[in-house]
């Protein structure tokens, strides 16, 4: 079936969103804190071991490494346009919308779980590529196990920074449906090497999710995003 990976992994999302309100309920504060933080560390190391499988080569017996010069263009243009297009205030307009629609417009705390959670599950080299192969070759493998990951992170997310946490499922809904589709519309420009530079940014932009669950969204990760569009052109160029 066409996006079934989106499906599911907006489904484990929702599922690990109440369990996790569910379950919090009896976690103090300082457990919630050390929960949340214990996840950033996580996601960082899981972010380093995405970034150096994509950097460093086995050559002569030697690690080379490589891609530094694409990552820190793609980054270096992609924050450009993110600040002058101000997505991390779409995204907290996004939010708004939404907490008022659902019914939370008394919850002080929904705006900030919905942007940890929503920039957490979304970004990633997971996400992108996941969605690609799901849209191309109808593999959803990847996001089969991104929806696991998914589950527990929210569930952890969840009892302690609140319900904005499940509302995630609907901007991973938008994003890798998206993707998806265009994936299968673009699929003779999803190169190798143009995957290759996703996974690199992805994994790097992780590790600005992992660096925001332990210093309290000190990275405005939202106006970084562009880099994965700046990724994939410069795989047409040979950088």
């Amino acid at each position: 079936m066409f996006g079934l990976g989106t499906i599911i992994n907006v489904a484990a999302i929702a599922l690990g969103g109440l369990f996790g309100l569910l379950g919090g309920k009896w976690l103090t504060e300082k457990c919630q804190e050390t929960l949340i933080r214990g996840m950033g560390i996580c996601v960082i190391f899981i972010s380093i071991a995405g970034a150096m499988e994509q950097m460093l080569t086995v050559e002569g017996g030697k690690l080379i490494s490589g891609g530094t010069l694409m990552l820190v263009i793609s980054i270096a243009l992609g924050g450009l346009c993110g600040e002058l297009l101000r997505l991390d205030q779409a995204l907290e307009r996004f939010g708004i919308w939404l907490r008022d629609k659902s019914g939370n417009r008394s919850d002080g705390g929904f705006l900030d779980a919905f942007i940890t959670a929503s920039m957490t599950v979304c970004i990633g080299a997971m996400a992108v590529v996941g969605a690609v192969e799901d849209g191309i070759h109808g593999d959803y493998s990847i996001l089969m196990a991104k929806a696991l990951l998914d589950f527990f992170i929210i569930m952890v997310m969840a009892s302690s920074l609140g319900k904005g946490c499940l509302f995630s499922a609907v901007p991973v809904g938008i994003f890798q449906g998206s993707i998806t589709i265009l994936a299968k519309l673009v699929q003779p420009l999803l190169t190798p090497a143009a995957l290759q530079n996703l996974s690199l940014v992805g994994s790097v932009l992780i590790f600005c999710v992992g660096m925001n669950l332990i210093r309290k969204n000190s990275i405005r990760l939202a106006n970084l995003l562009p880099a994965l569009l700046f990724a994939v052109a410069f795989a047409f160029l040979g950088i």
